[in-house]
């Protein structure tokens, strides 16, 4: 009977939209390529590495029901490796990011070790008491630059082929681990995995009850979401070619966590949303007398009080509502 259900085709509403879908994905990545025609290119790598960076936040707390406070340690600690291998070790820049990527994960299984045995407030509270931790570490390690951080890193020539130096060759660079990453959250989501860990959001206890080991599954995640910010604060530290303690104070985690409430949390496209209009409010009002973080709390109340579910889950609920109609 199983066999069979599986073997039939999908029908219905679900296989209507999947054309849809694969549409709006083609006229996603064709938008991206043709970005920088139109816009400035090192604007549009920031927004794609803070994307990236809240996409891995929501993997934990979207579809893990994880709050974390403590991300920047990943991203920054990540982003020190990277330029530190860069620059100091002479590494190519792939082995430079997959050093910051391998710290990341290392970084996040530590973290992670002691996070998952608490549960909610007091989840979140140890990881924003490692990553202090790790943040003044980074201020007294001697390889981190102190509060000068790593600066004057060297973007290098990718395989030995394509120099990063030209930048739209690092722009499409950063466009394609961009892409991946995407690729693998979405990958990780839709799978048999990823629906084990909707059901520990919705009712731990229930899953513990059906035999899940559920501690290992939500460490499984933190270490996942770790190393895709880690991805993130690697392509961060070649983008801009320096590392410093910004990237892993606590203000970092709290950004990520604005960017992927504004988008709208456990959606697939909203903390890339949230982390543009981010991106771009502090970009808009850096030349500006307006104060950023006033004025981005503002919009931060606004999206709050107008979509519950952050723009893109308001968007979704619309849509579904209106196909029930």
């Amino acid at each position: 009977m199983t066999e069979t259900c599986l073997s039939q085709p999908v029908t219905g509403p679900a296989a209507g939209r999947a054309p849809l879908r694969l549409l709006g994905v083609f006229i996603g990545i064709v938008s991206l390529v043709a970005a920088p025609m139109f816009f400035y290119p090192i604007f549009l790598m920031k927004i794609l590495c803070f994307a990236l960076f809240a996409s891995a936040f929501n993997l934990l707390l979207g579809y893990t029901g994880l709050l974390s406070f403590g991300h920047a340690a990943f991203f920054g600690g990540a982003a020190y490796v990277t330029a530190h291998a860069a620059k100091i070790w002479g590494f190519p820049p792939e082995l430079a990011m997959l050093a910051g990527v391998l710290s990341a994960i290392v970084i996040g299984a530590v973290i992670g070790f002691f996070a998952i045995r608490r549960q909610g407030i007091y989840f979140a509270m140890i990881t924003l008491a490692l990553s202090q931790m790790f943040y003044f570490f980074c201020l007294q390690a001697p390889f981190t630059g102190g509060e000068d951080g790593i600066q004057g890193v060297k973007r290098g020539t990718l395989f030995g082929l394509i120099d990063l130096s030209q930048t739209m060759n690092m722009y499409y660079f950063v466009l394609a681990i961009f892409l991946l990453g995407m690729f693998a959250i979405w990958r990780i989501v839709n799978s048999p995995f990823g629906v084990v860990l909707k059901s520990i959001r919705e009712n731990e206890t229930r899953a513990i009850s059906l035999g899940l080991s559920v501690n290992a599954y939500k460490l499984s995640a933190f270490v996942m979401s770790a190393a895709i910010a880690g991805l993130a604060g690697s392509t961060k530290a070649l983008i801009f070619q320096f590392a410093t303690l910004t990237d892993v104070t606590w203000q970092m985690s709290g950004e990520v966590i604005l960017m992927t409430l504004m988008g709208g949390i456990g959606t697939f496209l909203g903390p890339v949303v949230g982390a543009g209009l981010v991106v771009i409010l502090q970009n808009v009002l850096a030349t500006s007398e307006f104060p950023v973080t006033v004025i981005t709390g503002a919009t931060f109340m606004l999206c709050v009080l107008a979509f519950r579910r952050g723009i893109v889950g308001e968007i979704e609920a619309a849509i579904l509502r209106w196909n029930r109609r």
